[in-house]
Formats: C-alpha cells, sequence, structure tokens
C-alpha cells in the first residue's frame, strides 16, 4: 500500500553568495577588485591573492563554468548594497488617490474651488477620483455629469489625464484623473522650489547698517575757563 509524502515547502530564502574557504570548486574565473579579467585559476591560487590584498574571495556567479568569484572587501559590498536598499525604500513613493465629490449644477465658485484642490493634487503627483452624486430627478440627466467631468478634464489637461472614463456607478458617475508627473518627480520638484525660495528669502534680508562707536568725551558738555582778568 503506497503511503501519500508529506509535501515539504521549498525555502524560498536568499542565501548569501559563498566566500573565502566556503567555495568548494576546484577552479574559479577570477575577477580583480577593479573589475578586471584575471582568468581561471586554481581556488587555492585565488584565496593567495584575496590574503595578500587584504580582500575577500567572492563568488559572484556560481552556476558559471566554472564560477566567478571576485576580489573585493565583502563587508563594505554588505554595507553599500544595505544602503542602497534603504535610499530605494526611501525614495519609494505610493499613490494616493483623492476624491472630490460634485453636484451636476453647481455653481461657478463652488467649481473654481474643487478646480483648485484637483489642480493641487494632481501637482502633488496623487490620483484624483471625480465623483458626481445625483439626487431625485438629476437622475434622468446624466449627460450633465458626463459634461461637467469633460469640462474638468479639459480644465486640468496641462496637469493630468483621463485614466478612467467617466461611468455611471449606481446614483453616482466617476471619473478618475492622474497626474502628468510621477509622486516622485512632483515631490523633488516642491524641493527644489522651497530651496530656490529659501536661498532667494535670504539673499533679499536687509542688512543692517554698522553703527558708529561712540567717541570717548565727544557728547560731554564743555566747561568755560575764564581767564585771570575776567575773575578780578
Amino acid at each position: 500500500m503506497l503511503r501519500a509524502q508529506p509535501l515539504t515547502k521549498r525555502s524560498t530564502t536568499i542565501s548569501e553568495p559563498r566566500i573565502n574557504d566556503r567555495i568548494r570548486v576546484p577552479e574559479v574565473r577570477l575577477v580583480g577588485p577593479n573589475g578586471e579579467q584575471v582568468g581561471i585559476v586554481r581556488v587555492e591560487d585565488a584565496l593567495r591573492l584575496a590574503a595578500e590584498a587584504d580582500l575577500d574571495l567572492v563568488e559572484v556567479a556560481p552556476m558559471a563554468k566554472p564560477p566567478v568569484a571576485k576580489l573585493m572587501d565583502f563587508g563594505k559590498f554588505k554595507y553599500e548594497a544595505a544602503m542602497k536598499a534603504r535610499e530605494a525604500r526611501k525614495n519609494q513613493v505610493n499613490t494616493v488617490i483623492k476624491e472630490i465629490k460634485l453636484r451636476p449644477k453647481i455653481d461657478p465658485h463652488d467649481y473654481g474651488t474643487k478646480k483648485g484642490h484637483v489642480e493641487r493634487f494632481l501637482k502633488g503627483g496623487d490620483k484624483v477620483k471625480v465623483t458626481i452624486m445625483f439626487r431625485g430627478r438629476e437622475q434622468s440627466r446624466p449627460e450633465l455629469g458626463f459634461r461637467l467631468l469633460q469640462r474638468l478634464a479639459e480644465d486640468v489637461i496641462e496637469l493630468g489625464t483621463v485614466e478612467s472614463a467617466p461611468k455611471q456607478d449606481g446614483r453616482n458617475m466617476v471619473m478618475v484623473l492622474a497626474p502628468t508627473k510621477k509622486k516622485s518627480e512632483a515631490k523633488a520638484e516642491q524641493r527644489r522650489a522651497r530651496s530656490a525660495a529659501a536661498t532667494e528669502g535670504a539673499a533679499d534680508a536687509p542688512v543692517d547698517a554698522p553703527v558708529d562707536a561712540p567717541v570717548e568725551g565727544a557728547d560731554a558738555p564743555v566747561e568755560e575757563q575764564q581767564s585771570p582778568e575776567t575773575a578780578q
């Protein structure tokens, strides 16, 4: 009777490259610390060269025939790789979807205010979900919402494009606008603008005029001296 074998999970962890004495092959294709091709050498000779240069022998292509190994400072390599990964995570930005709600018969002033919000969101690199809310008899006039969304898309065409065309969603009509600039670019542009404004403000700051130091005795009252004839 055959018994079912238990399923074993495959390891998905990525191990570090083999270095120095952990490299168990007779020979490697050696690459120097500056990327120069040394050639195929015995692993003992490669380890000796690494020790003489005070570096590590790191297997960078284990599946090659023979494996490729490079002379490098492995500790420094790991540190730089960690810093690059940290910087990549720092620069990674998540796209946020903002939402603006309008009525089909919105007055011009409110429309201008809502459009300003949409422009600000798009400049910041965020997507904008624009929702037209229909009430009562307005539901029988979906073309009013479609025309309003079309007008808004044309008004902000320099900042964003229509990612999702207007479509009916129950009592609402929805359209999604996407910014023309990526959020990372928008953030970098905002930082440059703030830096330029700070520099300009420092250049325009008033400079206090130097105040002359008072001369000792300059403001002291002058006593009249009488001549001997006057005194008599």
